[in-house]
């Protein structure tokens, strides 16, 4: 038997988790006893029944091994009777919540810092996933940061380091430890929900796809599904080994971090289909020849197409989106029948909708889709549900948008960040923008007079909890939209996010840039919210 210690330490008070778990620089993380304090908090907090199975892996980023094996023996130290983990360490985030809901486990540990930069200067996190699958609530995460604020010791077990890259069970005392094949029960999924036999034909037929995991945890994925299963050639996928600092490259698939991508699609060698996803595989970008599809057209190109993929053959019962997601999936859920929630940023706001059987389908802005087959998002499942399209309409993605486009109008979507070093500056702004909401109807600004606005809080139509402060919702007189709420991925500063949608149905309008569609709309925000006059930034640092 290994022996335990209990070491003692002090409590660290920043160890809130914000919309995904704990994001910090590497170095932060590398502090004493930093990491082992958090997952001990996690541990003391989690109500787990005696040997209890979890679920342990990442994105491959700088410091997944050592702290993989850090929380192996903390997990032998507080009763846990079986580990779960990803070969190599790795596991990408919806393959991990696969693995929770298939084999029974009651907690995940996902070390990753998702689309955030990687490398030794770069950043790690750690987020935990419940037995659905799917994020830990908010009260949840919340009963942990106050663990973590009073904790004074945790638990390790000497048990030796584990081999990370052999597949096979090893026993740490009473503790058995199974490391897996990161892909296979994912693929199997994969596999059940689409029609792989229609998509090896289409690209059979000379139908081309690029997929670039940014050297990312998608990659093995990837070369599995696209390449080994479904046929395609091996030039098909790019970067498709993890790396610790992903090679330098920025693990976000969106235009202003992905421009290769971007260039691709605007040359004439463009595939059919050119897609990304992130560090840990649950965000995804979609481009065609000519064009990058907003998330939430993208979004609403799903559930317009859904009963195409055979695990969804029978519909969806309804679909969700983040409350700064373009509105573009509304005019399909109300063509369709179907009821559209709109939720506060955060994945675990969709997990509850799933769970309940309230949605099949959901989205978010910062390029993340998925439905019920995960109670996460996912970004290669997303690439999979655009080939599906494919080969079932024999329509590439541009005509896929287009046809869209004539049949719903089109929803001009843009992001734009400002990030603010002073985070008192941009805690006064939001202060001051919230404050102004209730006097804002019928105030002009830019050319633009605000017809109505409001702080959002959400009331969870499952569990009856409440969120309040989900960001600001101004309605325009033109029929523009602005939202704007504060960040919570960031591990230095804050970043402001500005979100800009206008519906249209004149066709004439179809062919305008985002930059041209919305730039009136965006300076009315900039007005409303007084940016430059309380930030000093006269200019977005990134548009998306």
């Amino acid at each position: 038997m290994p022996s335990i210690t209990e070491i003692s330490c002090k409590p660290y008070k920043d160890q809130r988790p914000g919309t995904a778990g704990l994001r910090k620089k590497v170095t932060v993380f590398q502090q004493p006893h930093y990491l082992e304090t958090f997952v001990q908090s996690i541990l003391n907090t989690v109500d787990l029944p005696a040997n209890a199975t979890l679920v342990v892996g990442g994105d491959g980023r700088y410091y997944n091994r050592e702290a993989i094996q850090t929380v192996l023996s903390m997990a032998a130290a507080n009763s846990i009777g079986h580990v779960i983990v990803g070969q190599g360490g790795l596991l990408s985030t919806p393959a991990a919540a696969n693995l929770i809901q298939k084999k029974g486990a009651q907690l995940g540990l996902l070390l990753t810092a998702s689309h955030n930069p990687g490398g030794p200067d770069g950043d790690f996190g750690v987020k935990f996933n419940m037995e659905n699958g799917g994020q830990a609530p908010e009260h949840l995460t919340e009963a942990v940061y106050q663990a973590s604020r009073n904790i004074d010791s945790y638990k390790l077990a000497d048990i030796p380091a584990i081999d990370l890259d052999r597949s096979g069970t090893v026993n740490a005392g009473d503790m058995t430890i199974e490391v897996v094949d990161p892909v296979a029960d994912y693929a199997e999924l994969m596999e059940s929900l689409f029609d792989f036999a229609a998509i090896r034909a289409m690209l059979a037929g000379g139908t081309r796809v690029h997929f670039d995991a940014l050297n990312a945890a998608t990659g093995p994925y990837a070369q599995t599904i696209i390449c080994d299963m479904l046929g395609a050639p091996a030039d098909s996928v790019a970067n498709t080994v993890p790396l610790e600092d992903f090679g330098g490259l920025h693990p976000d698939p969106n235009p202003a971090d992905a421009p290769h991508l971007v260039e691709l699609a605007m040359s004439d060698a463009a595939p059919d289909l050119i897609a990304a996803s992130d560090g840990d595989g649950d965000r995804n970008m979609i481009l065609g020849r000519g064009l990058v599809v907003s998330p939430g057209d993208s979004l609403a190109i799903i559930l317009q197409h859904v009963r195409c993929a055979p695990g969804y053959a029978s519909g969806v019962p309804g679909v969700a989106r983040s409350m700064p997601t373009s509105r573009a999936v509304d005019q399909v859920a109300a063509d369709l029948g179907l009821p559209c929630y709109e939720t506060p940023t955060g994945w675990r706001y969709f997990s509850n909708l799933l769970s309940a059987g309230r949605i099949g389908l959901c989205g978010e802005e910062s390029f993340g889709t998925s439905s019920s087959h995960a109670a996460e998002k996912d970004g290669l499942w997303a690439v999979l549900f655009w080939l599906n399209m494919m080969a079932a309409t024999g329509q590439p993605v541009a005509d896929l948008v287009h046809s869209h486009w004539s049949r719903y109008g089109r929803t001009f979507f843009q992001r734009r960040d400002f990030f603010i070093p002073d985070t008192d500056s941009a805690q006064q702004l939001m202060s001051e923008l919230t404050a102004a909401v209730p006097a804002m109807a019928g105030r002009s600004a830019a050319g633009f007079t605000v017809n109505e606005a409001d702080v959002f809080n959400y009331l969870d139509p499952v569990d009856g909890s409440e969120s309040d402060n989900q960001g600001i919702r101004i309605h325009l007189d033109n029929g523009g939209r602005i939202c704007v709420r504060l960040s919570g991925t960031g591990t230095s500063g804050a970043t402001l996010r500005m979100y800009l949608d206008r519906h249209t149905t004149d066709a004439d309008e179809f062919g305008l840039s985002p930059d041209d569609a919305l730039a009136p709309i965006a300076a009315t925000g900039a007005e409303l919210a007084r940016i430059t006059e309380i930030t000093g930034l006269t200019a977005p640092t990134t548009i998306i």
